[in-house]
């Protein structure tokens, strides 16, 4: 019994750690459970400006400048869905003033080329300080309750942007001129990267003027999205009067991947304005979520109870190893999703309710194959064997189907759709964790219990004949699984 109590033990950790995660970390909410504002934004072509087709990558940047301004609005756990060709569906969980957010995401992000004021360069180094010390403060702030100490740390850090815009003098280069920018490795090194930025002619011409006053002199060149510094590269002095012509430019420093991604993102995003319309605002009031809320936690109580009392009732014994492990599923199941950072709807909860009712199907399967074996006539340990082996095979055919089924949901839906597989999915891939470690590990344990070996335990009338061979090949089978155990102990402590 070795090697079940180490299963077993294994899987009161796990267990253990699942609780601490949903005390620590509670699920998010979505928007139908919460309350808040749903916007759908509608990408216009412009052929004024170039843009004849709504692309991928103009919905991509579209996406990022959202999410940019989201940010600005102080909103947590907010979530963007492509929809279609050209809509973006922006779920605001929480906000009160849907208008506010309306008129926010409703414009398009502006970029400027600034160049550092005479002999500043100093006052640009001490406010980059205060700005990086106050973001961090603000790192460490966010799951504060100290709304005081919130407060005074944004006003700190919306000061020192203000302070650092006040030090840079605007050129008329703004990211209307810039055609393009894209990521590109330095060739120093695989996480060497860089920026590079391509203009249209009069931002080439422009972007020369301003490079070649600025070249050698310690000045700075800003790059300011939405009035806020996201990058200040320096002119070196062979570019001195003359400027960087061409219309091209590499933005360098110690960019990774990640990072020189983000910051081309942050440059298409003012360089490819897209005119957006909202076609839709709708509320979810708060009370309708708590409503929604109290109604599933209802439902998954009242239906977890049903089937627990219903197992314990049809399989006595197995029954209750059947409810340990359905409990134990529901635990992991619901810290999964802390863990994979779900956010939970409506059609989410669905979803798991229902997995539960598959999660019981796995058991109910092994348990209907160990009372054929008990009616057969073999030993009760070679009856629950025979049950797991024989019953394997349904139930990875059953789950696997289950799995593809979410797999498709989630490729081909959206929204609510993929909340629905992601939760589904999830609880299949745990109820047969649970299955197949703990429910067989705590049948292997009663069973070798005397007291528990009686054939009403079982949900069957009686056993079925064991001939005195089966008796004694089930007693050397337990006793051969026995000293396996051991040997594998003695081994390792060996090995030590």
């Amino acid at each position: 019994m070795g090697k079940q109590s180490r299963l077993l033990a294994f899987v009161l950790a796990v267990l253990l750690g699942a609780v601490y995660l949903i005390v620590s970390h509670p699920p998010k909410l979505g928007l139908d459970l919460r309350g808040g504002a749903q916007l759908t934004l509608q990408a216009k072509i412009n052929p004024e400006q170039g843009i004849n087709e709504i692309t991928p990558r103009i919905m991509e940047t579209a996406k990022f400048v959202v999410e940019q301004r989201i940010n600005g609005l102080g909103v947590s756990e907010a979530t963007i869905l492509l929809a279609g060709n050209n809509q973006l569906v922006v779920q605001l969980p929480g906000v009160n003033d849907p208008a506010q957010a309306e008129r926010v995401l409703g414009t398009t992000a502006q970029l400027d080329f600034r160049k550092l004021k005479k002999d500043a360069q100093s006052e640009l180094r001490a406010r980059l300080q205060i700005q990086q010390a106050a973001a961090i403060q603000r790192e460490v702030l966010k799951n504060s309750n100290d709304q005081k100490a919130i407060a005074d740390n944004e006003a700190e850090y919306k000061k020192s942007v203000e302070a650092i815009k006040g030090i840079f003098e605007r050129t008329g280069l703004t990211g209307n001129m810039l055609k393009d920018a894209v990521a590109s490795p330095t060739g120093n090194g695989p996480d060497s990267w860089q920026v590079a930025i391509t203009f249209d002619d009069k931002g080439g011409d422009l972007f020369a003027k301003t490079t070649g006053e600025i070249g050698g002199t310690g000045r700075v060149l800003g790059i300011f999205l939405d009035d806020k510094l996201i990058s200040s590269p320096s002119v070196g002095p062979e570019f001195q009067g003359k400027g960087i012509t061409g219309g091209r430019a590499v933005i360098t420093g110690s960019f990774t991947l990640d990072s020189a991604t983000e910051l081309a993102l942050q440059l298409r995003a003012g360089a490819l304005p897209v005119p957006v319309e909202i076609v839709e605002n709708r509320t979810v009031g708060a009370t309708l979520g708590a409503e929604s809320i109290l109604s599933s936690i209802y439902a998954g109580v009242a239906g977890l109870a049903l089937v627990i009392i219903f197992m314990v009732l049809y399989y006595r014994v197995l029954g209750v190893v059947a409810d340990i492990a359905l409990i134990t599923y529901a635990v992991i199941t619901f810290a999964s999703f802390s863990l994979l950072g779900v956010v939970l709807t409506l059609p989410g909860i669905a979803g798991f309710i229902l997995s539960i009712g598959i999660a019981v199907d796995a058991n109910v399967l092994i348990f209907e194959r160990t009372k054929e074996e008990l009616r057969a006539g073999r030993t009760l340990y070679k009856s629950v064997e025979a049950g797991f082996y024989r019953a394997w095979s349904s139930i990875l055919d059953s789950h696997v189907t289950t799995l593809i089924s979410c797999f498709a949901l989630f490729w081909l839906g959206s929204g609510f759709v993929k909340g629905f597989a992601v939760t589904l999915g999830v609880g299949v891939l745990v109820s047969v964790f649970t299955a197949v470690t703990l429910s067989r590990s705590l049948m292997l344990a009663m069973i070798g219990n005397p007291n528990f070996r009686k054939p009403e335990y079982y949900g069957v009338k009686a056993f079925g004949k064991v001939s005195k061979v089966a008796e004694e090949e089930a007693v050397e089978d337990q006793a051969l699984d026995s000293k396996k155990d051991n040997t594998k102990d003695n081994t390792s402590g060996a090995v030590l």
